[in-house]
C-alpha cells in the first residue's frame, strides 16, 4: 500500500513531467512559428513557364516581363533547344531563372524509372549547358511530382544537387490552347494553399498565345495586392507535392 509520503513524491513527480512537457511544446511551437512566418506580410509569387523554348511565344511573353520589370522562371525541355538558342540566351540574359523540365516530355520514357528520369534530366542540362556554360539544378517533374515521386527517387535528385519545384497555382493552357481568357485570369486568382508564396504554372510553348495575352492582367492583379515577383533560384526552398509511398 502506498503511504502518504510516496503519493506526494509521486504528485510531485508527475507535476514536473507535465510542466516540462508543456514548456517543450511551447519552445517547439515557437520555433516553428518563426520559421514558417517569418515575415507574414512578406508576399511572393514565383511566375513560372514549362514547354519552352519557343520562338515567338516565349519572346513575346519575354517582352511582357520585360515592359512590366518583372522576372520568372522558365522549365526547359530539351529537344527543343535545337534552333531556339537564341531565345533561351535572351532567357537568361534578362535575368530570368532556368530550370530543366526533361528532354523528351514523353511520360512513359521519363517515368519509366527513377534512372530514366534522371538521364532526360542531365541530357537537357548537358544542352543548356552547351548554349549558356552551365548545368540548371532547379527541375520540374512534367505533370507535376505527385505519384512520379518516391523517397527513393528525392534522395537521388538530391545527391545530384537537383531541387524540385511544383505548383500551388495553375493554368490550364497545358491541356486547351484555345482556353478563353476570363477562364485563364480565374485559375491564376483563385485561392490556393500558401497564399503569401505562390508557384504559378503557366506554359510558353508555340501554341499558348492567350496565356500572352492574359498576362499582363495577372501581373497587375498581383502587383495591385503587393506580392514580390521572384524567380526561382537554387536558394529558394524546395516546393513539391508529397513524397508517394
Amino acid at each position: 500500500m502506498i503511504n502518504k509520503k510516496s503519493k506526494f513524491m509521486l504528485s510531485i513527480l508527475i507535476f514536473f513531467i507535465v510542466f516540462f512537457n508543456l514548456i517543450s511544446n511551447i519552445f517547439h511551437i515557437t520555433n516553428y512559428s518563426t520559421v514558417s512566418a517569418s515575415d507574414p506580410n512578406h508576399k511572393v509569387i514565383y511566375l513560372t513557364f514549362d514547354d519552352g523554348p519557343s520562338n515567338l511565344v516565349n519572346n513575346k511573353i519575354l517582352d511582357i516581363l520585360n515592359n512590366e520589370n518583372v522576372k520568372a522562371t522558365f522549365f526547359i525541355v530539351g529537344y527543343k533547344i535545337n534552333g531556339n538558342e537564341q531565345t533561351l540566351k535572351r532567357i537568361y540574359t534578362e535575368g530570368h531563372s532556368i530550370g530543366l523540365h526533361t528532354y523528351t516530355h514523353k511520360y512513359k520514357k521519363i517515368y519509366a524509372n527513377d534512372n530514366a528520369f534522371i538521364e532526360e534530366m542531365d541530357k537537357t542540362a548537358d544542352e543548356v549547358k552547351k548554349v549558356l556554360g552551365f548545368s540548371p539544378r532547379i527541375i520540374r517533374f512534367p505533370s507535376g511530382s505527385k505519384k512520379h515521386l518516391s523517397e527513393n527517387l528525392l534522395e537521388k535528385l538530391h545527391e545530384k544537387n537537383y531541387k524540385i519545384y511544383d505548383w500551388n497555382l495553375s493554368l490550364s493552357d497545358g491541356l486547351d490552347y484555345n482556353t478563353p481568357q476570363d477562364k485563364l485570369f480565374r485559375e491564376a486568382t483563385q485561392k490556393c494553399v500558401n497564399p503569401s508564396r505562390i508557384f504559378l504554372l503557366a506554359h510558353c510553348d508555340q501554341p499558348n498565345r492567350k496565356t500572352c495575352e492574359i498576362l499582363p492582367k495577372i501581373i497587375k492583379y498581383y502587383k495591385d495586392l503587393g506580392y514580390e515577383f521572384k524567380a526561382i533560384t537554387v536558394d529558394t526552398p524546395e516546393y513539391h507535392f508529397r513524397v508517394s509511398k
